[in-house]
């Protein structure tokens, strides 16, 4: 069956590097990797909780040095994204990861913007920037990577927060947020997934953020479900993810049917799909697979993720006529 259009709302660029584009940029950039070969790497995509995931995923960041590697890899990601249905992707970007191995932030915004800004026309799909904060780095460190991306005046939407969550709660940014605030950014922010429901509290409360990233740990809290049911507060979850990861033990077992029954305002999204075993299309099949979603379900999904996009008002009319048309081929 042919994918619905959709919007992608949780994707980490470095999350998009296949192994094979990992050997190809190292030989680019003459860096001998820890690997035998792609087949060595691609033995290595087990891992035991997120930490461990995070161990490797910035690793492989070593290959990415210059303007154009950042460009290629964008440039990637959109192109295979497109044919997952995706027509709007929201992506986060890592500066702080490629700052402290020396990378210049003008490479990294240059190349990523640069593809960013030629989606529509190469793959019809609409795009923004997210640049996401590493909440295992000081809020000072985040605050100078905010301070310099926006003198830089790269286009971006806003910011968001990733890598490890336990012990690293949203409250930790309060003032790096509210300084996006005031200049006009959207805010997001990971809560909820390794971390407790507290976390999303915070985030929501503290940090005041207009979308969780992840979010399943909601189901622990009846409380903070009714309120984001009451709010409409997007969710973007990540079924492959959350399975890799160790969070839920299979996918059969994943709490989205569950989340969308009660009706929060859940999406389907990659996270890191050359990590996870998949793209929107492979998490949006598999879910409904192991978890025996139905067409209204795969349609409420698709509309979540346009509505609960940071995508202007004409562009959300056009993507939700396009779902209502390929509506009629289920």
């Amino acid at each position: 069956m042919k994918p619905l259009p959709v919007a992608e709302l949780h994707l980490h660029l470095e999350g998009t590097l296949e192994p094979e584009t990992i050997f190809a940029l190292a030989e680019r950039n003459k860096i001998t990797l820890p690997y035998a070969d792609v087949d060595d790497l691609r033995s290595r995509l087990e891992f035991s909780d997120l930490q461990s995931f995070l161990d490797l995923y910035y690793a492989n960041m070593s290959t990415l040095r210059t303007a154009a590697d950042f460009a290629d890899m964008t440039d990637a990601y959109l192109a295979r994204a497109a044919l997952a249905g995706v027509r709007h992707a929201e992506v986060f970007l890592d500066p702080q990861a490629h700052l402290v191995r020396g990378v210049a932030l003008e490479e990294v915004m240059e190349g990523v913007s640069s593809a960013l800004g030629t989606s529509m026309r190469n793959h019809g799909v609409s795009s923004g920037l997210i640049v996401s904060m590493l909440r295992d780095h000081s809020a000072a460190s985040a605050m100078s990577v905010l301070d310099d991306v926006l003198a830089l005046g790269t286009p971006m939407l806003g910011i968001g927060l990733d890598s490890a969550e336990v012990g690293y709660p949203p409250s930790k940014f309060v003032d790096v947020y509210a300084k996006a605030r005031a200049a006009g950014l959207h805010l997001v922010a990971h809560a909820g997934e390794e971390g407790p429901p507290a976390y999303i509290w915070e985030a929501l409360d503290l940090v005041g953020v207009e979308r969780i990233d992840h979010g399943i740990r909601c189901l622990e809290d009846e409380k903070l479900v009714k309120r984001l049911v009451a709010d409409r507060v997007p969710l973007t979850v990540c079924p492959l993810s959350n399975v890799s990861l160790k969070v839920v033990d299979e996918l059969s077992g994943h709490p989205l049917r569950t989340m969308l029954r009660k009706g929060l305002n859940v999406s389907v999204n990659s996270d890191d799909p050359a990590y996870f075993g998949g793209y929107v299309d492979d998490n949006v099949n598999g879910a409904r697979d192991a978890l025996g979603l139905n067409s209204d379900d795969l349609v409420t999904l698709a509309t979540n993720s346009v509505t609960g996009s940071f995508a202007n008002d004409a562009r959300k009319a056009e993507l939700l006529a396009e779902i209502s048309a390929a509506v009629q081929t289920l």
